[in-house]
């Protein structure tokens, strides 16, 4: 699976982002979906996912109630809107593709996109 993330950018504190991810090369919904996120000088943390037929999702503590992943099978995409930014949600954002049991909680990715940079200012 080939997975191409973008939607990041500079925003104000307060503010929101919706960062699309599209992939191809396989069969989109044969897999669990996540983002995460590294911060400079920190290790990449799990900050959401969403199972195959988008029934369920995980959140990190720090996001719950922020941010919202979502997918759109026909369109081989995931989504993640990003409301309420605080300067600490500063980090690159990374899409990425699961078929471990363990890839709901975070674990047991097997494919990675390239990241998009979101800047949050206070």
């Amino acid at each position: 699976v080939q997975l191409q993330a973008s939607g990041g950018g500079l925003v104000q504190a307060g503010g929101s982002l919706r960062l699309p991810c599209v992939a191809s090369g396989r069969t989109f919904s044969d897999y669990v979906m996540g983002w995460f996120r590294q911060a400079p000088g920190k290790e990449r943390e799990f900050v959401a996912s969403i199972t195959r037929s988008g029934g369920t999702t995980y959140y990190a503590g720090s996001v719950k109630g922020r941010f919202i992943i979502s997918r759109d099978n026909a369109k081989n995409t995931v989504y993640l809107r990003m409301n309420t930014l605080k300067p600490e949600d500063t980090a690159v954002y990374y899409c990425a593709a699961g078929s471990s049991p363990g890839s709901p909680l975070g674990v047991g990715y097997d494919y990675w996109g390239q990241g998009t940079q979101v800047t949050v200012s206070s």
